[in-house]
């Protein structure tokens, strides 16, 4: 039998809190059309909100570096986009997020965060412990929710900084939000 990921109690409470929910109904506020997304469980229910709305376009992804081209196009193209993608996936896109600097156009990433708050697998924790500096040395500015309460005050305020100031933006949504993931036989 195979070993199937579960969630912890921790996280089934965040998961059916309102966090998603408020990230989409931001994300609407302000024009949001292109969806760039690795499939990911801590963004499931953001991405299944945008699956179901007409206005926005979800686009599923072979890596995330083709999110940070597919931004720029989208801009270029005259529309707004976000990328969700989950913090192992910040180190494959290094080279993309030079084009936030080259063409400032508004980027910004939502990232799930792994290797931190009860994490079991050891592969995770190099990247998801380097996430933030990695990160802040593509010049992308960082901001961080680790309880829901607070991801509608910080989502709001990068959205802004994204779209608003053209500062290339990516909110870390911390694992203890999203709850530790176990496996189970």
């Amino acid at each position: 039998m195979h070993a199937r990921p579960e969630l912890t109690s921790e996280t089934a409470a965040e998961m059916t809190a309102s966090w998603p929910e408020d990230i989409f109904a931001i994300l609407q506020r302000f024009d949001v059309r292109q969806v760039p997304y690795v499939p990911d469980a801590g963004h499931s229910l953001l991405i299944e909100r945008v699956l179901g709305a007409s206005s926005m376009r979800a686009v599923p992804l072979t890596t995330e570096e083709e999110g940070v081209a597919l931004l720029a196009g989208a801009w270029a193209g005259g529309q707004r986009g976000v990328l969700l993608m989950q913090s192992s996936g910040v180190g494959n896109c290094v080279n993309m997020l030079s084009l936030t600097q080259i063409f400032r156009f508004p980027f910004l990433a939502l990232v799930t965060m792994r290797g931190e708050w009860g994490e079991f697998n050891p592969w995770q924790v190099p990247m998801g412990s380097t996430t933030p500096g990695v990160l802040e040395l593509c010049g992308i500015k960082v901001l961080r929710a680790s309880h829901s309460g607070e991801v509608r005050e910080v989502v709001e305020a990068a959205a802004g900084q994204a779209y608003h100031a053209c500062t290339p933006t990516a909110v870390l949504l911390s694992q203890r939000l999203i709850g530790a993931k176990v496996f189970t036989k």
